[in-house]
This record gives C-alpha cells, sequence and structure tokens, in this order.
C-alpha cells in the first residue's frame, strides 16, 4: 500500500472557473493538493451545478485522477465567506476536504 497521504478539497466555484476548462456558471471542483505549480494539480471539474456532488460521485472523481480516500479518513466541512472582490454580495462558502491516497497500481 501507498505510504503518500494528499488532501484533496473541493469547493463551489460560484462564478465558475477558468481552468482547466472555463464553465459559464457556478460548478463545484475537486483537487488534490501536491508539491508543485498548483495548475498541474489533478482537477476535477463537475458540469455547472450548485447541488453538491454525491459521495459516490466525489469517489469516482477521485477515481479518475488516480486517488482513493485514505484508510479511517472522512469528509470534513467548513464554511468561510468568499472574498469582497466577487462581483456579488459576500456569501457563505462551502469547503470539503478529505485525506487521499494514489491508486495501487496492479
Amino acid at each position: 500500500m501507498s505510504k503518500q497521504i494528499f488532501r484533496a478539497q473541493m469547493s463551489l466555484r460560484c462564478c465558475g472557473t477558468g481552468s482547466p476548462e472555463r464553465t459559464a456558471g457556478p460548478c463545484w471542483q475537486l483537487y488534490v493538493a501536491q508539491t508543485g505549480l498548483v495548475v498541474r494539480w489533478p482537477t476535477f471539474t463537475w458540469p455547472t451545478s450548485t447541488e453538491i456532488p454525491t459521495i459516490e460521485d466525489r469517489e469516482a472523481a477521485l477515481a479518475y485522477l488516480g486517488f482513493t480516500l485514505a484508510e479511517n479518513s472522512e469528509w470534513e466541512w467548513t464554511e468561510h465567506t468568499g472574498p469582497d472582490y466577487h462581483p456579488h454580495p459576500v456569501r457563505v462558502l462551502l469547503l470539503g476536504a478529505v485525506k487521499v491516497r494514489p491508486l495501487e497500481l496492479t
């Protein structure tokens, strides 16, 4: 079993995203934080929607990126306010995070 543990994070991009692809509206985005440039982090973007992806959707996205949940890890959720520079009123943002490990190579 791989001993490398990373942290995956997921948040609602309230104004859409430009990376890795542009979306026209709000969407959930999951990425695995690693060393190196942020633009090279494994990232998965769901189609435009404000609905929180299910646990199954999150696990499928992680597998697509080559990761799985680390042993005994569970999603943790925190709330914070969005940045003042957005062109809409400040709103509460939800951020999910979980420890992950690379999928085993067979």
